[in-house]
Formats: structure tokens, sequence, C-alpha cells
């Protein structure tokens, strides 16, 4: 093995979020082996980013994974590869569990049968926490999941504790908030900011769900790559680290702020409230300030103007 940076495997490597951490990895010198089945995901999201990458296709939770980690030398493990869908998980608890709970047991076996020293878990800053707690919500507040894919989440990090006990597996979570930007697929498990800027410019209206006051902590992908390529890097170990600006913006406020940028009317349509969503979230990340050296860069503002941009060209190439 070289003394360079340590290599790094990305489980969902070609999806949206996925995709950002394996060029924020590849940028800083790691040899990256992206793991995709690409059933979300996409060998595109990969073309343009250069490096030393491999993408193995095939599913993170399945007997190519072991052999593959233990082939290519892999120390660390960023695990993003999950069903993301709250809405779908509460209408299908069982494949949820299965894709985010089980899923993540057979990846931490295969990372500790294949000698990795550390696991990188993507877990959700916007859920696991539910409503007991007031914005900014620190990683202290009490785990209150309130739909099946929070549950999922909050299991899947009891999973990371117990490999570090059973066998020393080092592990750092990283509960993300609202996640946004380019290469999210509005045709697939997209976010709203997505979607509202698909719709807007399709000449589509969206639909807000609810009254438009439920909040949302926006943040985006390039600053949550950086945690990711931060946490891989840095000593900091078995503990969870809330990945988000602490800013709440409504989901009436965001479709005003895109149409505006999209130079469309604001005017949504209306539709009722959906089961298992949080209400308000917003997440309090001074701990990774202070243990990451980790805060977002990048305004709403800019980032929406980024993602717009990059849904324009998407919209064109279609």
């Amino acid at each position: 093995m070289s003394n360079g940076p340590a290599p790094v495997a990305v489980t969902g490597g070609a999806g949206f979020i996925g995709s950002h951490v394996v060029a924020a990895l590849a940028g800083a010198g790691h040899r990256v082996l992206a793991i995709d089945d690409l059933s979300t995901g996409s060998q595109a999201n990969l073309d343009a980013i250069g490096g030393d990458i491999d993408l193995l296709e095939a599913d993170a939770a399945g007997p190519r994974t072991r052999p593959a980690l233990q082939a290519a030398g892999i120390k660390v493990v960023c695990h993003l590869a999950a069903a993301i869908d709250v809405r779908a998980s509460v209408a299908d608890p069982v494949n949820d569990a299965f894709r985010n709970v089980v899923g993540t047991v057979a990846v931490l076996q295969a990372a500790h049968e294949a000698g990795v020293r550390k696991v990188v878990f993507a877990s959700s800053g916007g859920s696991i926490y539910g409503a007991a707690t007031p914005p900014p919500v620190p990683e202290t507040a009490a785990i209150a999941p309130e739909s099946p894919y929070a549950a999922s989440k909050a299991a899947a990090e009891l999973w990371l504790h117990t490999f570090q006990r059973l066998y020393g597996l080092a592990w750092t979570s990283l509960a993300l908030a609202n996640v946004y930007g380019p290469r999210q697929d509005p045709r697939g498990e997209a976010g709203v900011i997505s979607l509202f800027g698909a719709n807007m410019l399709s000449g589509r209206p969206s639909t807000i769900y609810g009254d438009g006051t439920q909040t949302r902590d926006f943040v985006y992908v390039g600053d949550v790559a950086a945690a990711f390529l931060a946490a891989c890097q840095q000593p900091v170990d078995a503990v969870r680290l809330n990945i988000g600006t602490g800013v709440e913006t409504s989901v009436r406020q965001l479709h005003s702020d895109m149409a505006r940028l999209c130079g469309v009317p604001d005017e949504p349509l209306a539709g009722p409230a959906r089961p298992g969503e949080v209400h308000r979230s917003a997440l309090d990340a001074s701990l990774a300030r202070d243990v990451l050296g980790w805060t977002p860069k990048t305004n709403l503002t800019a980032g929406l103007a980024e993602t717009i941009a990059w849904l324009r060209e998407d919209l064109r190439k279609a």
C-alpha cells in the first residue's frame, strides 16, 4: 500500500449525494470504489469526476461487496446506499427496514470481514429527532422517529455501536439535514427543491402539502460532501454529528424564492398534509464545527441558483 490517502468505498456512490462524496474524496487524492446497483444512481453522475475511481455495479448488501472491499484494500466505507422516501416507508415499512436496517448490517459485516477500519454512515437528522425538541436540534436530543424511515435510520445507528463493541469497527454517523443540489433527479426519489425546480422550468404547477408553514433545514450537497471527507480523514469516532445550517425555511417561502429565481408566477397548488413528516426541522451543527472543523459554506440563494442551472441543463438533455 502507498502512504497516500486511504482507499475509500462509497455505497450508493453513483447517486445524488454519493457521487458528490466520491468527487470530494477523489479530489483529495483518495482512491475510491463506488458501489451502486444503478437502480436510482447513474453512471453519468460519475463520468465527469476525475481521479482514481472504480465502479462496482452491485447491491451494496450483496455478496460481491466483501471481496471487492478486500481486493481494493479499502480502509474506510462511506455508507449512503438506502431507501430515502418517507412516504414510501409509511406505505411499505417492511421494505424500508429491509433496505435500511438489514442492508446496513450486511455492509457492516462485509466491512468487518474485509478488514475495514471505519464506516461513515449517512443518517437522517431531518427525521430521527422527530418533533420532540424545538429546532435547531442538537445531537443530545431524544431520538423520536415519526416514520418507518426515521426508525430505520435510528436502528442502523444501534448496529454501528454493536459492531464497534464486537469487532472494534470505528464509525461516525452524519445526521444530514435536507440535502439539495445538482444531480438530485426530479424524476426519482427527489427532494422538494428539485421537484419545485423541475416543475417551474417545465411550466407545471407544484403542490404544497399541508399549510406551507412546515420548515426544513436545506443544506447544499457540496457542503455535505465536505463533511464526509472530513469524517473520513479525521479520527473522530463513535459519535453522531449533525450536518445542517441551523436555519429554518418554510416550504411556502422556498416556493416563492424559487419562483423568483426561475422567473415564474408564485402560484402553488394545495394538497393535504402527508403522514410521517416532521412539521419543523433544523439542526444544530456546532459539534461538527468543533470536532471536524466543518461549517456550511453555501447559502440557500447561491445553492438554489446552482441547482436551478443544473436542472435547466438536465431538462434540456432529456
